[in-house]
C-alpha cells in the first residue's frame, strides 16, 4: 500500500544559499582531493596546460615509444615519458672545474666493486650532453668531491672531513652561485658510507645541497625527496643477465653474507637450517667452486636482501640483474627511483619484522603474481646497470631525472 506522498520542508532563501554553497564547497573540495592524491606519485608535466589526454599519449608514444612497454613498471609512464623527452632537452650541469684530479677530485679511483656507481657517475656526466661550460645556464652545479679516491690513498676520516670543507668553502668564497640559493641548486655523488663520514664536517653542505649517495639511511641525514637514493651496482657483473627462466627457479628463497646488521643475524638463526630457504650464516667460500654466489641467483626464486651496516645492498642490484625477485627486507629504505618506480610490480617489499613469517610470505605468494614480479623484473634491468657511453633509460639517465625533478622546486 502507497504511503501519502512525505512533503517537502520548507526553507528560508538564506537557508537555501546557505546549503547551495556548502554543497558546491563539498563538490570542490573532494575534486580537489582526488586530484592531489592522484599526484602524489607524479613528477610535475613541463608541457603547456592545454594538451588533452589523447595529445600527452601521442607525445609519448612518440616522442618515447618504449615507455608503453614499460608501463607496468612507472607510476605515471605518459607524464615520465613526456618529463624524460623534456630533460634530455633542456637539462644543464655545470661542474665545478677547480680541484686537483691527481689527488682528490674529478676522477674516483675506479669503475669496478661496491664503488662502481660513483665512478661510472663521474665519467657519464663529463662526456655527456647534460654538461655545460656556462654555469649562467646551469640548472644545477655539480661539485665533484671524490672521497673514494681520499680512501684509496688511505687519507684518514678526520682529514678528509677538513679537506672536503676547505675545497667546498673555497668554491663559496671564489664563485657567487652557492649563495644565491645556500647550495640548493648543488648537489655531490658519493657512494658507501665514505663520503657520507667526509661530508660530516660541513653541515650546510648536507642540509641544503642535493645528496646522491648510496646508503640512504635516515639514521645519518638522509633527507627523502630533497636527496637521492643511488643505487649500489657491483659492475662488472660475473654473468650475464638472467631473465626468461623461470622454470629454472626450483629454490624458494636465498641469502649467503656476512653478519653485520641485527637483521641478518635473526634472518640467519631464524632460517638456516630451512630446507625450502637456502639461507647461509656466511659468505660463500670461493673454494667450494667457481661462481657458485652468483650462480645462485639463477636457480632462486626470491632473493633475500636485508640491510646491512646500512640499509643499502648491492645484493638488491645484483638479484635485479640475475632476474631473481628481491626482497625487501629493511626499514625506512628510499629505494633507488622509487619516485619514478613502482617497487611492488617486481620486488616484495617487507619490514625487519616480517623476518619471522618470510617463509610463509613467500609462499603465500601465488605463482601467477611471481611469474608478473619476474616479467616486470626484466623491464627494469637496464635501469640498474650503468654503461660507457651511457644509454636511454639506463641508471646514469634515471638519476639524472630524478636530478630533474628537484631543480623545478628551487627558486631563485
Amino acid at each position: 500500500m502507497a504511503g501519502k506522498p512525505i512533503p517537502f520542508p520548507s526553507f528560508s532563501p538564506v537557508c537555501t544559499l546557505q546549503r547551495s554553497l556548502l554543497a558546491l564547497a563539498a563538490i570542490t573540495l573532494g575534486f580537489f582531493t582526488v586530484f592531489s592524491l592522484k599526484s602524489l606519485h607524479s613528477p610535475p608535466v613541463q608541457y603547456g596546460s592545454d594538451l588533452s589526454a589523447d595529445t600527452l599519449k601521442s607525445k609519448v608514444t612518440v616522442e618515447s615509444g618504449e615507455i608503453e612497454d614499460l608501463s607496468d613498471v612507472y607510476h605515471s609512464p605518459e607524464v615520465f615519458g613526456l618529463n624524460y623527452a623534456e630533460m634530455e632537452k633542456k637539462f644543464k650541469i655545470f661542474i665545478y672545474p677547480d680541484g686537483d684530479p691527481n689527488t682528490f677530485y674529478q676522477t674516483p679511483r675506479k669503475l669496478t666493486g661496491k664503488y662502481a656507481s660513483e665512478g661510472y657517475f663521474f665519467q657519464n656526466i663529463r662526456e655527456s650532453r647534460f654538461r655545460t661550460e656556462d654555469p649562467d645556464s646551469a640548472d644545477l652545479f655539480f661539485i665533484p668531491i671524490s672521497c673514494h679516491k681520499m680512501r684509496g690513498k688511505g687519507t684518514s676520516y678526520e682529514n678528509m672531513t677538513i679537506i672536503v670543507q676547505n675545497y667546498v668553502e673555497s668554491l663559496i668564497s671564489k664563485y657567487p652561485y652557492w649563495n644565491r640559493t645556500l647550495g640548493a641548486d648543488h648537489f655531490f655523488v658519493t657512494c658507501h658510507d665514505v663520503g657520507v663520514r667526509a661530508t660530516e664536517g660541513l653541515p650546510l653542505l648536507v642540509k641544503n645541497s642535493i645528496r646522491v649517495v648510496c646508503s640512504p639511511s635516515y639514521d645519518v641525514g638522509f633527507i627523502p625527496h630533497k636527496d637521492v637514493a643511488l643505487p649500489q651496482v657491483l659492475q662488472p657483473f660475473a654473468l650475464p643477465r638472467g631473465g626468461n627462466d623461470i622454470e629454472n627457479r626450483t629454490t624458494l628463497g636465498f641469502w649467503a653474507g656476512h653478519r653485520n646488521s641485527k637483521i641478518r643475524v635473526i634472518l640467519a638463526r631464524v632460517w638456516e637450517n630451512d630446507t625450502e630457504l637456502d639461507i647461509m650464516n656466511n659468505r660463500i667460500n670461493r673454494a667450494t667452486g667457481h661462481l657458485v654466489y652468483q650462480k645462485k641467483f639463477y636457480r632462486t626464486k626470491f632473493c633475500i636482501c636485508p640491510g646491512g651496516s646500512q640499509v643499502n645492498s648491492a645484493r638488491i642490484t645484483d638479484s635485479i640483474h640475475y632476474g631473481c625477485v628481491p626482497v625487501i627486507l629493511s626499514n625506512y629504505y628510499d629505494l633507488p627511483f622509487n619516485e619514478i618506480l613502482d617497487w611492488r610490480k617486481f620486488a616484495v617489499v617487507l619490514k625487519e619484522q616480517d623476518v619471522y613469517q618470510l617463509k610463509q610470505i613467500l609462499k603465500g605468494i601465488p605463482n601467477t603474481e611471481f611469474i608478473a614480479l619476474h616479467n616486470n623484473l626484466v623491464k627494469v634491468q637496464k635501469s640498474f646497470q650503468w654503461n660507457t657511453p651511457p644509454i636511454k633509460y639506463d641508471a646514469f639517465h634515471m638519476v639524472m631525472y630524478e636530478l630533474w625533478l628537484r631543480h623545478h622546486v628551487i627558486k631563485y
